[in-house]
């Protein structure tokens, strides 16, 4: 027993070189990415790297992403690279292991995947990497001193930030602990308690904020040339700088409160949030910090930060306002004056040294434009700081992916939560609104158009049983909230559908949010406008069928469990991607089947969501724990009157009048019927009691509606 025992342990400490040795495809994997090696050793013991040589010479490291960063792609699960880093710093390559990603799997296909990957090869960490993911972005080559944008994917932008994320984070932790150059300072921050009231110049004098100003000289030294031969460039009056530059660290209340006042200090850093580092950036003279076309709230164009070999992330927090502004006694007047948010991947350590780093374009003619870039130190006064015991990890100190996600797209988080605001104050009244038929129509097309439009094919607001997925398999494994606010209208929608579906049941989104659900109700529309026959499923066979739904919403979710990537490929039973996301630019076998369902509705009203969508069987499950049911009744209704029933176009109205909130996808028509003196059977009648001629005489004209 003891033998067999100390077997079992000798196999157990042999696991972790076992698993650490390289397999013969990731051997040459990482040849790829260095191809000059010559010994490719196994992943080491205390770092998980495999270090690269040529002969004696060490080339670099190879590492995969998953051992470094766990973050969690769109689809819940991280996306595993396989990443070069030289002993430089400098990206070798990336390669793609394995991955989730809907959008790519079955959607764009992975060559734009890969496409973006790419852009890796040959930068280096020195450099801030931004992804364009705005209509109007620079070209993905474009560089601005150590600045520099990567083309992002259309239809996939949540994706590849998570891949830039992944990429940058892995890496800055292999060059901190493998790569002399790299390594960082002893931290520090800002001291609490250091505060006393200074005029500007006193800030100046004693270095808390930093003064930095270069000559016209220095720079036609710099390109080559005297600022004469430029036509645009800027004209320096003689004795005057070509530009001159301050700068302070706003975190430090010395700082911070002199410049700001109280009230401005605390407002900022409140608005900022917890963790932000600041830095004021000021300038004068012909040439500032910025150019006339900076765009507010973006990353500067003229300026750029580095601290050890690091690029060090800048971006406007465009938060002057009335109460918030620089305002110290006896500062001089500014033509630029800056707050920026730092820090980014590689952090900031406000107590160390940095640089920033002022890029001078000069243009000679159309075709030739001159460059150079001015290293301006970024030195405080210790004074200011005080060192901290333990350095917070980068992971810890930077900002989330999904706060910038949200920044980005302030405006469309905006007009979809006036949008929710509207429909729900419509949906809370619909009682008396539904006296109004005309208005209750017209908003219905509305608001169909607006989902259609902006939270389908704009906002990518299309729900999915994908979504229900990932929520279960983070649940299942290590949930974070931080998956489900890569996608803010995602994340909104999601919210918001979850919370009514608790006050009106599943229709709310199913009738009024669902991108397909209103294509399917505009091809119902046209295919009575074109007067093509409507099919009436049969009560017996339509009771049947709507179940079709509720196997395949849990063959969908069991299958998850077992494979993702054959849930996503089953998940294709769904039209949405083909439709909403890739607007019909898709493998034609995909396209057959999303306009197949819709030439289907043209003749059987919404087809696909009454009987195929897994999506709806699953929120009509939670929907049936609705603590309300807003679609009245009368006695009449269904005994004997059917006209509800025949009016219902999804056939959600039962024979004896009830209401199957299973199915109902709250158009509210039966609302505007029962609230109608001349359609409603039971309004009418009372009409006749009360003896009101006018409604006699419409009676005559409009037959009772009974079965």
């Amino acid at each position: 027993m003891a033998g067999r025992v100390m077997l079992l342990f000798a196999c157990l400490m042999l696991l972790p070189s076992a698993h650490a040795e390289l397999t013969d495809s990731k051997r040459a994997l990482i040849q790829e990415l260095f191809p000059k090696a010559t010994v490719i050793e196994d992943k080491l013991s205390d770092f998980p790297v495999y270090p690269v040589y040529q002969l004696q010479e060490l080339l670099g490291y190879a590492y995969e992403s998953v051992d470094l960063s766990r973050l969690q792609g769109f689809a819940g699960k991280p996306i595993s690279m396989l990443i070069g880093l030289d002993a430089r710093g400098r990206f070798t390559g990336v390669k793609i292991l394995s991955h989730h990603e809907p959008v790519f799997l079955h959607g764009l296909g992975e060559e734009p995947l890969f496409g973006f990957v790419d852009q890796y090869e040959g930068r280096s960490l020195r450099e801030q990497i931004i992804v364009n993911t705005s209509n109007s972005r620079r070209s993905g080559k474009d560089t601005q001193g150590n600045v520099v944008h990567f083309d992002g994917v259309s239809k996939a932008t949540v994706s590849v930030l998570i891949i830039n994320d992944t990429v940058l984070s892995s890496a800055l932790k292999v060059a901190r602990t493998r790569l002399p150059g790299f390594t960082q300072a002893a931290p520090t921050r800002a001291r609490a308690d250091f505060f006393e009231p200074l005029t500007w110049q006193e800030l100046v004098n004693r270095g808390y904020v930093v003064h930095w100003q270069v000559q016209a000289d220095k720079i036609e030294e710099s390109v080559g040339r005297p600022l004469s031969d430029y036509p645009e460039a800027p004209d320096v009056m003689p004795g005057e700088p070509f530009t001159d530059l301050f700068f302070g660290y706003i975190n430090s209340p010395m700082v911070g409160r002199n410049l700001l006042g109280d009230d401005g200090y605390n407002r900022l850093l409140q608005k900022a949030g917890d963790g932000a580092q600041i830095l004021a950036v000021m300038s004068r003279g012909p040439f500032t910090h910025l150019s006339d076309d900076f765009v507010p709230a973006s990353a500067p164009d003229r300026l750029g930060m580095v601290q050890n070999n690091l690029a060090v992330e800048m971006r406007d927090l465009n938060m002057f306002d009335g109460t918030i502004a620089l305002q110290a006694e006896g500062m001089p007047d500014f033509a630029r004056q800056t707050l920026f948010r730092i820090g980014g991947n590689a952090g900031f350590n406000p107590g160390a040294n940095a640089e920033l780093r002022l890029n001078v374009e000069l243009e000679r003619n159309h075709l030739i434009t001159d460059r150079t870039t001015l290293d301006v130190p970024v030195s405080f006064s210790s004074d200011l700081f005080e060192t901290v015991e333990v350095a917070p990890l980068p992971e810890h100190t930077r900002q989330p992916v999904w706060v910038g996600l949200w920044k980005e797209r302030w405006w469309q988080i905006s007009l979809l939560v006036t949008g929710l605001a509207v429909l729900t104050v419509f949906f809370a009244r619909q009682k008396s609104l539904s006296r109004h038929p005309k208005l209750v129509h017209r908003f219905r097309w509305g608001f169909l158009f607006f989902t259609l439009f902006f939270i389908g094919f704009y906002a990518q607001g299309q729900l999915s049983v994908v979504n229900i997925y990932t929520l279960l398999l983070a649940l299942w494994d290590d949930f974070s909230l931080n998956v489900f606010l890569l996608d803010p209208v995602l994340f909104i929608l999601w919210t918001y559908t979850f919370i009514t579906l608790f006050i009106w049941g599943r229709g709310l989104f199913c009738g009024w949010l669902c991108p397909f659900g209103a294509l399917q109700e505009m091809a119902a529309w046209l295919g009575e406008k074109l007067k093509f026959k409507q099919v009436r499923v049969p009560e017996h066979l339509h009771r049947r069928l709507i179940l079709l739904k509720y196997p395949i919403l849990i063959g969908l979710v069991g299958t998850a469990f077992y494979s993702l990537t054959l849930a996503e490929q089953l998940a294709e039973v769904e039209p949405f991607k083909t439709s909403i996301t890739l607007l019909f630019v898709r493998y034609w076998p995909f396209v057959a089947y999303a306009i197949g369902l819709l030439v289907i509705g043209m003749f059987i009203h919404k087809f696909y969501c009454r009987y195929l969508c897994p999506l709806g069987a699953g929120l009509a499950v939670l929907g049936r724990l609705r603590l309300f049911s807003w679609l009245d009744r009368v006695e009449l209704c269904g005994n004997p009157c059917q006209h509800c029933k025949n009016e219902c176009g999804i056939n959600a109205i039962r024979k004896d009048g009830r209401v199957d909130y299973d199915e109902c996808i709250q158009c509210l028509e039966c609302v505007v019927i029962l609230r109608d003196e001349d359609q409603c059977v039971d309004k009418r009648l009372q009409s006749k009691r009360k003896g009101k001629p006018h409604i006699l005489a419409t009676d005559a004209a409009q037959p009772i509606e009974m079965s």
